[in-house]
């Protein structure tokens, strides 16, 4: 007699084992990482040459700039270079890892020298970074400034309300006197957005001189004396050596997951893998893949200033794309779920430093990410639930409900047969049934199916 095989549960031994060597691998590229001493070179006593500890910041400013400045100040100390040279290469960024930045120098035991090289810019935060610098430098054809506090809205950008710009206005005023530079200058990059060029910053006293590369920046600082925390220190940089700093792989991870736009989308695969998951609970897999990517997402919101409102009206939008799926509207809740998404998501970074390339592909992610939400959200959360509410066709519980005919007779004490997809099975039924009147399945014990005569009391399903 054959039997109809019930499934069973998938092993979910591989889902256990890689939750926590997932979770492991990012707490490992999370953490900072130990840099190996660079070679000290001529830095260290007894060398014959002066080292000068060079650390590159390219593109936008984040807190993996941060970290790799801090790291660098202090390997420069502990292998006692005679300058830290920070080159500068960036159109801003966030503006609390800039504050870290001036912080670090300002607290530099080692003369720090900012300098734009030739065919780069300081714009922004990098201004404030640029005349942070016990001694600033510019190439020819270099420029800087542009550090007006801006505002992100749904139809482009503007300045920020008064009170902002005269506190950052106010900050760069107090960087600009704690290196006798011109505050007045200094501030109209906050408060007019004024930009300027090599020569024009060094006539109006925002840098200190103007060199066309490495070779002649050192030439020109040689013997100048700076004031470094409090206490006056003179150059000799006659023959120095250039040492550069290479990037760290924790830094490089801080520095994607502190970008506002990846931490969006982290947020948003996080929320996608949590509602997956209690739709569709069993493998794990959607909630795992969600907890990490929201995880990295809040350790990366962390690193900039969010809007609390955009953040509410993200998960707004989340909870109109989930009505829609339970209670279609024909499309409406869906256009209120994709309207409080881009709002939100135009409200989510509040960085008044952002730059302006940065701004545009952050709306034209918002706006593909927006319909993508849709999509993924109706019709794959919609196909879910279908799914889950579609009977089943195999196993045991395909079997429950079934109205079949009676082969034989049968008793309740000795049972009988009948036939389900061409099988054979025995039943056992709890009253006597003729044999050929319908009988409905109730449960399955075993090899032998249990059966009740087939009446409009107990719901029948189909022969």
């Amino acid at each position: 007699m054959k039997s109809t095989k019930s499934t069973t549960p998938r092993s979910r031994t591989r889902t256990f084992l890689a939750l926590p060597a997932l979770l492991i691998l990012i707490t490992l590229l999370l953490t900072p990482v130990c840099s190996a001493p660079g070679t000290p070179g001529a830095g260290v006593p007894g060398a014959a040459q002066p080292v000068i500890y060079v650390i590159p910041v390219t593109e936008m400013i984040t807190a993996g700039t941060e970290i790799a400045i801090a790291r660098g100040i202090d390997h420069a100390t502990e292998i006692e270079a005679v300058a830290v040279l920070i080159e500068i290469d960036t159109p801003g960024g966030l503006v609390t890892s800039m504050e870290g930045i001036v912080a670090d120098i300002e607290r530099s035991e080692v003369p720090v020298i900012t300098f734009v090289p030739q065919g780069r810019r300081a714009f922004s935060a990098g201004a404030f970074i640029l005349l942070s610098g016990h001694i600033a430098a510019m190439a020819p054809g270099t420029a800087t400034g542009a550090a007006t506090p801006i505002a992100i809205t749904p139809t482009g950008t503007t300045a920020t309300e008064n009170k902002t710009i005269n506190a950052y206005a106010a900050r760069i005023r107090g960087i600009a006197e704690n290196r006798n530079r011109s505050t007045e200058v200094a501030e109209r990059f906050v408060t007019v957005g004024l930009s300027l060029t090599a020569d024009e910053a060094l006539n109006q006293n925002v840098i200190d001189i103007i060199a066309t590369d490495r070779a002649d920046l050192i030439e020109s600082v040689d013997g100048m004396t700076v004031n470094v925390s409090g206490r006056s220190v003179t150059l000799g940089t006659k023959g120095a050596v250039f040492e550069m700093q290479e990037p760290m792989l924790a830094e490089s991870i801080v520095n994607i997951l502190s970008n506002p736009q990846i931490a969006f989308v982290l947020f948003l695969l996080g929320i996608y893998g949590i509602i997956y998951g209690i739709k569709a609970p069993g493998t794990y897999v959607p909630e795992m893949i969600g907890a990490i990517a929201m995880i990295l997402a809040l350790y990366g919101m962390g690193l900039f200033s969010v809007s609390t409102f955009g953040v509410l009206l993200i998960l707004a939008g989340m909870i109109l794309f989930i009505a829609e799926v339970l209670t279609p509207t024909f499309g409406i809740l869906t256009v209120g779920g994709i309207i409080c998404l881009v709002l939100g998501a135009i409200m989510f970074p509040q960085e008044p430093f952002m730059p302006p390339e940065w701004i545009g592909d952050f709306k034209r992610t918002v706006a593909v990410v927006a319909i993508l939400s849709a999509v993924i959200i109706v019709a794959g959360l919609g196909f879910v639930l279908k799914t889950r509410m579609t009977k089943p066709t195999t196993g045991k519980e395909e079997l429950i409900g079934t109205v079949v005919v009676a082969e034989t007779d049968i008793d309740p004490v000795e049972g009988g047969t009948v036939r389900v997809h061409g099988e054979i099975w025995r039943v056992s039924s709890a009253e006597s049934v003729s044999a050929g009147e319908t009988v409905v399945i109730l449960d399955v014990d075993g090899l032998t199916l249990v059966v009740a005569r087939n009446d409009e009391s107990l719901g029948t399903g189909s022969t």
